[in-house]
């Protein structure tokens, strides 16, 4: 019954949609309606500007924290952390709030990797931001930093539940990135 109950708290967790209430909360803007459309920091943060990025970002991180910090709170096991990190993501990409669309999972998913496996996020946010600094695609740094999640997690010897999680995650946001790629391809993406 705890486990039950921890997934619907992180499936909701997941699912505030923290760009779309902030966004029209302190600066009267639909993200929806600008940019990308998207309503995660990086539209957030080109749209409105840097202090809204970073508060999207801090909020969305701490939603998928907070999922897995719940589970091993009340459970104490691998798979109740993986389970509630999972169900955290879900509700992050498609949220009950706004018709079942959402963000792309990177500061979930990173607040979630955070309290699983934080020598891995560690490393993964700085090769994020070196990558970002570098080459202004915040995407590039997204992917290149999620595909880094399941290769450390093996080199950190961390439970197999956690390396299934990183794979998992690694290949959720790829795939939610897959305009983005192309547009790398290409050379369209937007820089910040």
């Amino acid at each position: 019954m705890t486990l039950i109950i921890i997934l619907i708290v992180s499936y909701f967790l997941g699912a505030i949609p923290n760009g779309l209430i902030f966004g029209k909360l302190f600066w009267n803007v639909d993200l929806r309606q600008h940019g990308s459309g998207n309503i995660g920091a990086t539209n957030a943060w080109r749209v409105i500007g840097k202090s809204a990025g970073l508060l999207i970002f801090a909020m969305d991180f701490l939603k998928g924290f907070i999922a897995v910090y719940l589970a091993e709170i009340f459970l104490a096991t691998p798979l109740a952390m993986v389970a509630a990190a999972f169900f955290a993501i879900v509700g992050h990409t498609l949220s009950i709030f706004i018709q079942f669309q959402g963000g792309k999972a990177v500061a979930t998913g990173l607040g979630v990797i955070s309290m699983m496996m934080p020598k891995v996020a560690a490393i993964v946010f700085i090769v994020w931001l070196v990558i970002v600094l570098i080459t202004r695609y915040v995407s590039l740094g997204s992917i290149v930093a999620s595909i880094l999640v399941p290769i450390l997690a093996i080199s950190f010897h961390y439970p197999l539940e956690f390396l299934s999680f990183g794979t998992f995650a690694a290949t959720l946001i790829v795939l939610r990135h897959k305009d983005n790629i192309r547009r790398l391809i290409n050379g369209t993406e937007n820089k910040i």
